[in-house]
């Protein structure tokens, strides 16, 4: 009986604890997707890492079989991403897409960054209670990621709300997504036609001017290059931030190593995003010809799913993997990904991390949990992990 990828089978509040289950049983299961339909999942680390990096395990949708995957419906302005890419197309944009962010480049966002952060704390006052993923772990990465693109402030609240609906359906509002979906569409069309109009010295100026002189993106491309940048820029960030907050927080011993040495910073993001990632899993995958999957015979055209999360914390990797280690080397971990497909906004998203986490413990230094943690509700969703709210004192 396949297992069901879904909030009855405790992956929303205990995802580590089901694919603990899942991983010592075996290391592939027949299971149902996220959409419903039949699908592989894969869950120890040496097993996700070989698939990650395997040129046979294909992103591209038209290889799957007909009828056995069904995942969120965008329009073709929107689809054309890196996430649904395969080489050769896949390198070519890719390869426009990384020169921005370089850890030389984003390394001068580092002031714009703390700027940012210290506007938002200022907000807060120096003592109360308040919600950490609405007043600061949220605005935070969208400030960010909207000025390097060059979206008016003015958009960015109605941005937000768009993609939280897509990042987590709610079953109870099923045309949700769907007015999302058209919104982001219609909100992107004005956005470069403004872009076209009045360039500005922004990245989304630039790509328009790689697209209108030197054709090397269609318009599909294009629209699709800058809704990837946005979302993913904003989703991955803001929930990477609060699970490490949360993590802290719920560590005692742990922050006081990091209060008494600020310097552990950038190695400990490293083991926040090992420990509890923004990515549960790994964008879908279909084999081009049958494969073997950690002794498992997988068909040409299914659908399979890659833990990231369940190969994070694989005590054949990471000894006591449960634990939150700060002084753990946890280099080698798969929560950005792995191959051609890793994550090509990591230094943004690790330098947003070290910096907002920095400034937090810096202007707060009695920040502690306002909520049993057993109370936290976790976003609905099977693919990622991130918290609806972080109440705090401070």
């Amino acid at each position: 009986m396949p297992t069901p990828l879904d909030p009855a089978a405790g992956l929303v509040d205990h995802p580590y604890t089901v694919y603990e289950r899942l991983r010592d049983s075996a290391p592939v299961h027949r299971v149902t997707g996220t959409d419903g339909n039949p699908a592989w999942l894969v869950t120890r680390y040496e097993d996700v890492r070989e698939a990650l990096a395997n040129p046979l395990l294909v992103l591209d949708k038209r290889h799957a079989l007909p009828g056995s995957y069904q995942g969120l419906s965008l329009p073709p302005a929107l689809d054309a991403n890196l996430l649904n890419m395969d080489p050769p197309d896949h390198t070519r944009i890719r390869r426009m897409v990384v020169r921005v962010f370089t850890s030389r480049r984003v390394e001068q966002l580092r002031t714009p960054i703390r700027e940012t952060a210290d506007r938002l704390l200022d907000a807060l006052g120096t003592h109360g209670r308040a919600d950490l993923i609405a007043a600061y772990a949220a605005p935070l990465p969208i400030t960010v990621i909207c000025d390097l693109l060059g979206v008016p402030g003015e958009h960015r609240r109605d941005f937000r709300v768009w993609t939280d609906v897509l990042a987590a359906p709610d079953p109870a509002r099923p045309g949700a997504a769907r007015e999302a979906v058209g919104a982001l569409h219609a909100f992107f069309t004005r956005l470069l036609a403004d872009k076209r109009k009045e360039p500005a010295d922004d990245l989304m100026s630039d790509l328009i001017a790689v697209r209108d002189e030197g054709d090397r993106l269609s318009e599909d491309e294009l629209m699709s290059l800058v809704f990837l940048i946005l979302f993913a820029g904003y989703e991955n960030t803001v929930q990477l931030i609060g699970n490490a907050v949360l993590g802290l927080l719920t560590h005692p011993g742990q922050l006081a190593l990091l209060r008494a040495d600020p310097g552990r910073l950038p190695a400990a993001v490293e083991e926040f995003v090992r420990h509890d990632g923004p990515a549960l899993l790994a964008m879908r995958r279909f084999p081009v010809q049958d494969l073997t999957i950690g002794g498992v015979t997988v068909a040409a055209g299914e659908t399979v799913l890659l833990s990231l999360s369940a190969a994070n914390r694989d005590p054949r990797r990471f000894p006591d993997p449960d634990r939150l280690d700060l002084d753990r080397d946890a280099a080698g971990h798969l929560a950005l990904g792995h191959g051609i497909h890793y994550c090509v906004g990591a230094p943004l998203a690790r330098l947003e991390t070290e910096i907002a986490l920095g400034a937090l413990l810096e202007r707060l230094p009695d920040l502690a949990l306002d909520i049993d943690p057993a109370e936290l509700r976790w976003r609905p969703s099977m693919r990622a992990r991130g918290l609806l709210a972080l109440p705090v004192t401070y």
